[in-house]
């Protein structure tokens, strides 16, 4: 007994190993298919949906099918035992159940043969039992050994007075077979007989088995179908995603491809459509980026020439006046007056390229506030009169409001006018310089900076904003060497600062017009109180 037990211990421990190994086996597989790309994890969970799903559809309905065949044959057992019950009643001239004394052989067979028959035409074997289970008359051939009983459960169905239904198996063949009890005799009559039919409908089995086959023939045709349409549907989502995992790659690599394609989806067609925006700015970035680099590389060349020419001329002198080769002494000091002229120069070219510098990156404080243009004018005017009376020429304000306010810097605006007035000056001599400043159309101020100098050629005309440029046709070339080249670029910058634009008309010989135009005080406040408004943060 105890080595029986220790059998059955390893053989329980052994089904539970293998039930665990194909778990993780099945565990695995799932976890490899589903590491995959996202082709392979649609086709899969489509399948293995489908699998699972025609599996369970396929015993839900063999299940359901067999429990419906089961009850109609009861039901028709039941009704063949009732119609054998009412044959039996019609035969009066027949004793049932036990023979009387004194029944002849023949009549005996004549009975037996007569319940033969019914069994024949009812395809089931019939035998009639008393309240004690014992068999009295059957239909089948043999002959019944004396004292022969009935399972007990039918004589309890029939001593109860109902009619019982049974499935078992035959313990010998194993074919399934269908048991009914009946009460033998009129329902208004003590019964002392029962009925019982048995039959094994082995067409039912037959039937039932094809039915397996039709639904396992008919699961894998669906199956191959189910895996075409599989197959397409992963292919349909996978590709365009394909694409795009194609394109950030391009995009990770440093090109930058747009995917035009329609995609098939709607939201891969959003996304196909937010990537494409994102590769658009990564390309503008990459454009800025590098177009940044160039400008930064030309700045820097830019700045090393300008810086090498006073450098120079500075190392030279110094060099000269070092090596004891200079001995006058008045050209000594000529020397000398150049140095620090050069160096004056330096000074002033490296504050100009810091001031644009912190233009060029935002990092500038601004502090806007109402300004009074024409007295800011007026004061920058009267403040460079004596400079431009060096060069023989006279500087005025020309005022056609008496007062007109903007809102800016007022530092800011001080040196762009200041700036703009170095240039008249320098560009002019025995000339007339004229400052401007009126209202236009109520929403816009106009200064205006005016001279009669030499002016500027058209060909040079739109480079003056850029960066270390000098126009080639001024008569005194030594006040243009004096200049660091990034005057007007750093006063286009600060205009653009205060939220104005800066224009430039001239005709070379006859002079220049600088024309910078601000909004008004009022056009900024109703801007600004607009914006406000849209934000919420004034009360209506």
């Amino acid at each position: 007994m105890r080595n029986d037990l220790r059998w059955i211990r390893r053989k329980l421990q052994q089904a539970a190993g293998a039930v665990r190994r194909f778990w993780l086996g099945v565990k695995r597989l799932l976890g490899e298919q589903f590491n995959k790309n996202i082709y392979t994890r649609i086709l899969f969970t489509n399948v293995t949906v489908f699998v699972v799903g025609l599996i369970a559809l396929i015993l839900f309905s063999g299940f359901m099918v067999k429990q419906v065949t089961y009850d109609q044959v009861e039901q028709e057992l039941l009704r063949k035992a009732k119609r054998v019950n009412f044959a039996l009643l019609q035969q009066t001239n027949y004793v049932w159940g036990k023979a009387p004394e004194g029944e002849a052989n023949d009549q005996a067979q004549e009975k037996q043969s007569f319940l033969k028959y019914l069994a024949d035409l009812f395809d089931a074997r019939i035998t009639i039992f008393d309240r004690e289970g014992t068999i009295l008359d059957t239909s089948a051939e043999q002959e019944v050994v004396p004292g022969s009983k009935v399972e007990l459960r039918h004589v309890e169905s029939f001593t109860k007075g109902g009619t019982a239904i049974t499935r078992t198996t035959d313990p010998e063949t194993g074919q399934l077979a269908f048991l009914v009890v009946v009460p033998m005799g009129n329902n208004n009559q003590a019964t002392e007989n029962g009925i019982l039919l048995e039959t094994k409908p082995s067409n039912v089995n037959l039937a039932l088995n094809k039915l397996h086959v039709y639904l396992v023939i008919g699961g894998m045709t669906v199956l191959v179908i189910v895996l075409i349409v599989s197959v397409n549907l992963a292919m349909y989502i996978s590709r365009p995603i394909s694409r795009l995992a194609a394109t950030v790659g391009e995009i990770s690599s440093g090109g930058y491809v747009l995917s035009t394609d329609d995609q098939p989806l709607d939201e891969i067609n959003v996304l196909a459509g937010q990537l494409n925006k994102l590769t658009e700015r990564l390309q503008k970035i990459q454009s800025e980026s590098l177009r940044m680099d160039e400008e930064r590389a030309r700045l820097f060349a830019e700045i090393s020439h300008e810086l090498r020419t006073p450098l120079t001329a500075v190392q030279g002198f110094v060099e000269a006046i070092q090596d004891g080769v200079v001995q006058d002494e008045a050209l000594r000091e000529r020397y000398l007056d150049t140095i620090y002229t050069q160096t004056v120069h330096i000074g002033r070219l490296v504050d100009d390229i810091l001031v644009l510098s912190r233009l060029e990156s935002g990092n500038i404080t601004v502090e806007k506030l109402p300004v009074d243009l024409v007295a800011l004018a007026q004061g920058v005017v009267v403040s460079m009169e004596a400079v431009a009376a060096g060069k023989q020429n006279t500087i005025y304000l020309e005022k056609k409001v008496e007062k007109t306010v903007v809102i800016g810097d007022v530092d800011r605006l001080e040196q762009i006018i200041r700036n703009l007035l170095k240039n008249a000056i320098t560009a002019t001599e025995n000339g007339t310089i004229r400052v401007g400043v009126e209202e236009r159309y109520g929403r816009e101020v106009v200064l205006t900076i005016e001279d009669n100098g030499t002016g500027i050629a058209p060909d040079d005309l739109p480079h003056i904003w850029e960066r270390f440029y000098r126009v080639k046709n001024r008569q005194d070339s030594r006040q243009q060497e004096k200049g660091s080249g990034l005057g007007l670029v750093i006063v286009k910058k600060m205009v653009q600062l205060q939220g104005g634009r800066i224009e430039v008309t001239s005709q070379l010989g006859k002079g220049t017009v600088f024309s910078i135009i601000f909004p008004s005080f009022q056009a900024s406040a109703l801007t600004d109180h607009s914006y406000a408004r849209k934000q919420g943060t004034i009360d209506k």
